[in-house]
């Protein structure tokens, strides 16, 4: 009976789930599933896109972005690679947080790999949220592919807030299919 309830469960959520597809030419698909909480902005400047997440509504202050580019060259073909470059990256941000250090922490991707490092605001911690003000930042890169690679970063007021783990959810459950014939 358990099983037959999680079962419904699972397919009730599936109802309400929501596709954002995003083409990539020649380089493939990427499909990033969501909730009707969040509003996608996805913007072409032909070598790279932009792809924006932010709530629907006032009541949460988080939000994500990823820059897609397609590099000539691979430049992060490995796992060592990518996150000793997403740790220097990291270390512009810090200095100016808790954590004084940057750590590089893999995502649980279904393709491809990358790394994240997160940052406190020492500023903000223990005071009021402050719309679009966050106290709480990851930034990273993720290898989908050899010419697909993703800047990202996801912002909120804690890493253990729902709308935190629902953005970073929808970055690791993000499916990638490249183009026939890469």
């Amino acid at each position: 009976m358990k099983k037959l309830f999680a079962l419904f469960l699972l397919t009730a959520a599936g109802l309400f789930a929501q596709a954002e597809k995003i083409e990539l030419g020649s380089h493939g698909k990427l499909t990033i599933y969501h909730d009707d909480t969040w509003k996608f902005d996805v913007a072409d400047f032909g070598d790279r896109k932009l792809v924006t997440i932010g709530p629907k509504g006032e009541s949460v202050n988080a939000a994500a972005s990823m820059t897609i580019t397609f590099p000539d060259v691979d430049r992060f073909d490995t796992k060592k690679r990518l996150s000793l470059r997403v740790e220097v990256n990291g270390e512009q941000i810090a200095p100016q947080s808790i954590e004084g250090k940057a750590r590089a922490k893999e995502f649980s991707l279904q393709t491809g790999f990358g790394f994240y490092c997160s940052f406190t605001d020492p500023e903000l911690v223990g005071k009021p949220p402050q719309k679009g003000n966050y106290k709480t930042i990851s930034a990273g890169m993720i290898h989908l592919a050899p010419d697909v690679l993703i800047e990202v970063s996801i912002s909120a007021d804690g890493f253990n807030s729902e709308p935190y783990n629902q953005l970073l959810g929808m970055i690791e459950g993000m499916e990638f299919v490249p183009a026939k014939g890469t």
